[in-house]
């Protein structure tokens, strides 16, 4: 347990923070140096010294040669000097100061992974798959990732003015913000309908499964008892800490199932990882004795990564769970974090991970078992401007082969076979609404970010349609032990 309390599986996060920097060195042996290569180095790095425009420190010259090797070898993999370094170990404790982004460096740009809820970043409407172009005035090209974190963070209350690109703007968006302190509320939950649940779950924290068992919890207090079914939302869930995913996971699977495992080169690194209630303790005190067998939906779309599409594929290839949506972002490696001197470290991509049938999820994702697209804007889904793991340059490649999951283009409608609202008539052929007493309906206003709202997302109803088709089928098919009996749906 205090090993893998580390471990996190998250876009951005997808880590393993381990104590030392030579475990891996000391337990296998290292190939013969590359003399003619590491000879190149050395006289590159003389010749900047000597012959730069500007006298370079020896510092920054080798935290760059670092940063180079590992920025090459895939998105995830990344050289985390002291501020960097802190900032993720904040970060995973669910409590930070900035302006709530999860982000990443992509060709020169610092690019939107996912906007934390209830932040001044998701508030003001910025978006995963968004790219900052510029910090109050100063361009975001040539800094270093940690760099432009440092200019997103400051004191709370204070403002900071960004420029955004987004996919299908003709011009670039400018938002002002104010930074504040930022403390995630990673779950919310509330009663859709009498007798069905909903818990959302933002991010996967250390704290992020008791957060949903108290919620759960809350939902069977209200409804005075056991529940129709329960809707588990994990769409735009960039992921977090693996010991939250295996935790949601226990909290609806039978003890000692596989949940995930992983597989890389180093020692240590090949392990599997069963349910459990460790991974929830409640001091005695139980979970509604139900919780087991209730009938079970995770909504996903891609912006669901890493941590996320553990849970989904964990629930999914037990059958314990229905999973609605869209096919997910497709992470499916491990970082550790390994220490390199007093106060930085290197995140290195050690590991892939699996679910418990064996699928790897790497550049592919977790396809839904009814696919309901999001709402639509000019007959365009939300997925379509979204960026995938096949989408990033030097991504890895899936081991079990097949067709990579990248982002379709945008396109007009949607493919039959899918359930997807329609859109909407031009306005000159679409008919005045009335109410039932006649009067005309105004136009409803969009959903805001983070709203939860039955009446407003399709996707929604369209799982608690399905959670209703498995009350049915119930009342006639038994239950089997660690799922759910679920109406087939062909797509």
């Amino acid at each position: 347990m205090q090993k893998i309390s580390w471990l996190v599986a998250g876009t951005g996060l997808g880590i393993l923070l381990t104590a030392g920097a030579t475990a891996l060195a000391e337990k296998q042996a290292l190939s013969p140096l590359p003399i003619n290569e590491l000879r190149a180095f050395t006289d590159v790095y003389a010749r900047i010294k000597q012959d730069y425009v500007e006298p370079v420190d020896d510092k920054k010259l080798i935290n760059e040669a670092i940063n180079g090797m590992l920025t090459g070898l895939d998105p995830h993999s990344a050289y985390l000097d002291p501020e960097a370094f802190k900032d993720l170990r904040v970060n995973t404790s669910g409590e930070f100061g900035g302006l709530g982004l999860e982000v990443n460096l992509e060709d020169g740009l610092v690019r939107v992974i996912s906007p934390i809820e209830d932040t001044p970043a998701f508030m003001a409407g910025i978006k995963a798959g968004d790219y900052i172009m510029k910090i109050d005035e100063a361009p975001v090209r040539g800094l270093s990732l940690s760099d432009a974190v440092a200019k997103m963070r400051g004191k709370p209350n204070t403002p900071v003015v960004l420029t955004v690109l987004r996919k299908g703007e003709t011009k670039p968006l400018v938002f002002t913000l104010k930074r504040a302190v930022i403390k995630v509320q990673s779950v919310k939950s509330r009663m859709l309908e009498a007798g069905y649940g909903y818990v959302r779950l933002a991010q996967f924290q250390d704290r992020s499964t008791e957060d949903v068992a108290r919620a759960l919890e809350g939902l069977y207090k209200e409804n005075k008892g056991s529940l129709k079914g329960v809707i588990l939302d994990l769409r735009n869930d960039p992921g977090g800490v693996l010991t939250g995913a295996i935790g949601v996971s226990s909290l609806f699977l039978p003890d000692n199932v596989l949940v995930v495992s992983t597989t890389g080169r180093a020692p240590g690194s090949s392990e599997k990882f069963n349910s459990s209630s460790e991974f929830f303790p409640r001091d005695g005190k139980p979970l509604p004795k139900d919780i087991k067998t209730v009938p079970l939906v995770v909504l996903v779309n891609a912006g669901s990564a890493s941590a996320s599409e553990i849970v989904a594929g964990a629930l999914q290839d037990h059958k314990r769970a229905v999973v609605v949506g869209t096919q997910t972002f497709g992470k499916g490696s491990v970082q550790t974090i390994i220490n390199v001197g007093k106060d930085s470290a290197i995140k290195l991509t050690t590991a892939r991970y699996f679910t418990p049938n064996g699928r790897s999820i790497q550049a592919k994702g977790i396809v839904p078992d009814i696919e309901v697209e999001e709402a639509t804007l000019n007959g365009v889904t939300g997925d379509a401007f979204r960026v995938r793991e096949a989408d990033l340059d030097h991504h890895l490649s899936n081991p079990q082969g097949g067709d990579e999951t990248k982002t379709a283009p945008a396109k007009q409608g949607q493919p039959e076979a899918k359930l997807a609202p329609q859109p909407a008539a031009p306005a000159k052929a679409k008919p005045e609404a009335l109410d039932k007493d006649g009067k005309p309906v105004k136009d409803e206003e969009p959903l805001r970010p983070g709203e939860i709202s039955l009446k407003k997302d399709y996707q929604l109803q369209q799982a608690l349609n399905v959670l209703k088709v498995q009350q049915i089928v119930s009342r006639t098919t038994p239950v089997s032990e660690g799922g759910v009996a679920v109406a087939t749906t062909t797509k």
